[in-house]
């Protein structure tokens, strides 16, 4: 049996490590290292050697984290700087919150349904307990409620970072995560809904991102079905498992008499027209329906606001909608396995504020940049030792990465290639090695 042990030095050096029996299987040091760690994600050659089960080798890093290499580290900044753009074009501001915040601060209100994925450490300056954000929004919101409490609303924020999560998923084994996001607090309004998704595929579009498509859903609808239905409890618990894996079955072991209802809901999920056709011949109470109008008034305005983009609806998805109160979406690319990113309704309120309606949305830089057309660098031009810096300026200014030699070398086309450069300063000519 293994566990978590988190230390902090007399240094203030923070140590994170697992320890027990399982140890070695945990830290995954044994083996082959970790496929993210050595993919060939860079012009330059060679990997990282396999670790022995004594030497930990320098570039092995923990499950989930990597490096991000050349070309890759460029396309990402790249990305996150078009994203951001797109934002701030829709008169989203920009804001900067800190990497860690005090835990009542990070996980209250919406954030608490983030605790179980963070990283929780004593500060030693303090002697309080800091926690790592594992997500951004909840960030957004605090700041929302305290620092510009008084702005006009609906306040439009946007903001990008790293957050970090104790684990990944099957799917997403990444456990520090790149995000970009946009939050529009203040508003209730159906508008702010269709906002928040069209501009978020605005902002995959501006990538050159191809097939998008969008997967609505209603968090909060299947817990009015159970209220409705007396189921509470376990019962309730085993039965959003059930939904969880999609087991019709289970589901009807578990819902007593709301079984054939959320059996129809489970089925509905698909194409918008037909789940949406099925989902409003259903026989709901007046709290369900009301949750039932919201999702169809929103797929409704969506389809005319953007009839190009893909819409799928799914009622009854929950996972990662824990802290969401009304309607959430997911983007989806074709041909990759990961949402893109995810948003949707809810709560800013939490200790440090008044709670508001909120909507917006968090990409996923790393599932972005997969979806991405390939990033294609500037050419590369060599200047042999002794040129004329002022002679490289113009070829920057046409696009060019210029790199400089350092010591006189008899091959200079041979030195261009090996520092991965395409193209030789000769004279006043680029030329092609």
């Amino acid at each position: 049996m293994s566990h978590f042990v988190c230390e902090i030095w007399e240094s203030g050096i923070l140590d994170l490590r697992f320890s027990g029996d399982d140890e070695r299987k945990d830290c995954a040091v044994l083996g082959a290292p970790f496929p993210f760690a050595i993919a060939a994600q860079t012009r330059y050659p060679g990997g990282m050697p396999s670790p022995s089960n004594d030497n930990l080798h320098k570039a092995l890093l923990p499950q989930g984290l990597r490096d991000l290499l050349p070309p890759d580290a460029e396309a990402e900044a790249e990305a996150v700087g078009k994203l951001i753009a797109v934002l701030a074009g829709h008169g989203y501001e920009r804001v900067k919150p800190p990497l860690m915040e005090f835990e009542e601060n990070l996980l209250s209100g919406a954030g608490a349904a983030m605790a179980p994925e963070t990283f929780r450490l004593m500060d030693p300056i303090s002697q309080r307990m800091i926690g790592l954000r594992a997500d951004m929004t909840t960030q957004i919101a605090r700041i929302a409620g305290t620092r510009l409490a008084n702005a006009p609303r609906p306040l439009r924020l946007c903001y990008a970072g790293e957050a970090l999560r104790v684990r990944g998923s099957d799917m997403q084994p990444e456990r520090q995560i790149g995000q970009v996001g946009a939050e529009l607090i203040g508003s209730d309004a159906i508008a702010a809904d269709i906002e928040a998704v069209t501009l978020a595929a605005e902002a995959l579009a501006s990538l050159g991102i191809d097939g998008l498509s969008v997967d609505l859903t209603l968090p909060t609808l299947v817990p009015a079905v159970c209220r409705a239905a007396g189921i509470s409890g376990a019962a309730r618990e085993e039965l959003r498992r059930a939904l969880d894996h999609k087991d019709a079955a289970a589901v009807k072991t578990a819902a007593g008499k709301a079984a054939t209802l959320l059996q129809k809901l489970l089925a509905a999920a698909g194409a918008a027209a037909p789940a949406l056709k099925t989902i409003a011949a259903l026989d709901l109470a007046p709290e369900a329906g009301a949750e039932r109008a919201r999702l169809i008034a929103v797929a409704e305005q969506l389809a005319k606001a953007m009839p190009s983009l893909a819409m799928t609806v799914d009622p009854v998805e929950n996972r990662g909608f824990e802290y969401h109160t009304g309607v959430s979406f997911s983007f989806f690319a074709r041909g990759i396995k990961t949402e893109l990113g995810r948003g949707g309704r809810y709560r800013t309120g939490n200790d440090a504020g008044a709670a508001e309606d909120a909507t917006g949305f968090t990409l996923y830089t790393e599932a972005v940049l997969e979806a991405m057309t390939p990033h294609r660098p500037a050419p590369r031009l060599y200047l042999p030792a002794g040129s004329d810096p002022a002679a490289a300026s113009p070829w920057r200014t046409q696009g060019y990465v210029t790199v400089a030699g350092l010591v006189p070398v008899k091959d200079a086309a041979g030195e261009a290639r090996r520092l991965g450069c395409g193209f030789v300063l000769d004279g006043d000519k680029a030329v092609s090695v």
